[in-house]
């Protein structure tokens, strides 16, 4: 059993009451039917019971994210106001930290706000998520941000493997394969690029791309340990020790089980640092 050290997790979803009222309603069955999230859970915590979950989990801060999922007026798309999440940051500091959402099709606009959430509500990196827009992360579009996002010198995390069904009435196709990594790493070679969810079912590409460009590393999230693939589980423990960081997706995987299967998978003491904490702190200057 390894020793448990105060974790960060960089891929959390705030599910308060107050955010609840900008998420799409007709994604529940996904969420609880498909996924397990528990009823009580989906219709939305307090932040006192989230940092209680996090305590319990020796988890020591979270990062925030203000999703964009999709653009607005498509069905089950929903945008997460900035302020709704810096409220939450601005209630404990201490334990939570900002990721702006990204929506391509706002073009320059979108641009100057995800500048604004890092120099005016202090933000430390921005988030994507290809499929809400049908649209790979290499696509032209973005490009614009990623500059943005080099300039600032923040990261920016996307998901990438494959989407699901979250809602029958707009099946989203999963554009997210790893590989197109390697088009912005070498466009982009100063900014930091974060595949999360793992890159199932492609995940030996998403070790790939991580092992041939310095700037690209691995969020853990979405997909629980004990269904890890043996070559990742491999990579964190061994050459790729400080390429891959800690995440939940909460509510999608929860705090405390999530460390237990870990902890499970007794992964060498100088890797589990690097992985709960090390790695985070130095990508997000922390």
């Amino acid at each position: 059993m390894i020793k448990r050290v105060k974790a960060i997790d960089i891929v959390v979803n705030l599910w308060t009451d107050e955010a609840m009222k900008y998420r799409s309603k007709s994604n529940q069955s996904f969420f609880v039917d498909k996924i397990g999230i528990s009823k009580e859970t989906y219709q939305g915590i307090s932040l006192k019971e989230m940092l209680n979950r996090m305590d319990d989990a020796d988890i020591e801060i979270s990062f925030l994210i203000a999703n964009k999922n999709g653009q607005l007026g498509l069905p089950s798309s929903s945008h997460l106001p900035y302020e709704v999440v810096a409220d939450a940051i601005k209630k404990h500091p201490d334990r939570f930290k900002g990721l702006a959402g990204i929506d391509p099709t706002e073009g320059m606009k979108g641009v100057r706000s995800l500048e604004r959430s890092i120099s005016e509500l202090g933000f430390i990196g921005a988030h994507f998520y290809p499929h809400w827009f049908d649209m790979p992360p290499n696509h032209a579009r973005v490009y614009p941000f990623y500059a943005k996002c080099v300039e600032l010198d923040i990261p920016i995390q996307m998901q990438v493997g494959q989407s699901l069904v979250y809602n029958p009435e707009r099946r989203l196709r999963s554009v997210g394969r790893p590989i197109y990594l390697d088009d912005i790493a070498c466009d982009f070679p100063e900014l930091k690029l974060i595949g999360i969810h793992i890159g199932i079912p492609w995940t030996d590409e998403m070790i790939a791309m991580a092992w041939k460009h310095e700037n690209v590393f691995i969020g853990s999230d979405a997909h629980s340990p004990k269904y890890w693939p043996p070559q990742f589980i491999n990579y964190i423990n061994t050459y790729g020790k400080k390429k891959v960081m800690f995440g939940t997706d909460f509510p999608v995987l929860g705090f405390e089980k999530t460390r237990k299967q870990i902890d499970e998978l007794n992964l060498r003491n100088d890797a589990a640092e690097l992985f709960f904490r090390e790695n985070a702190i130095k990508l997000y200057n922390l």
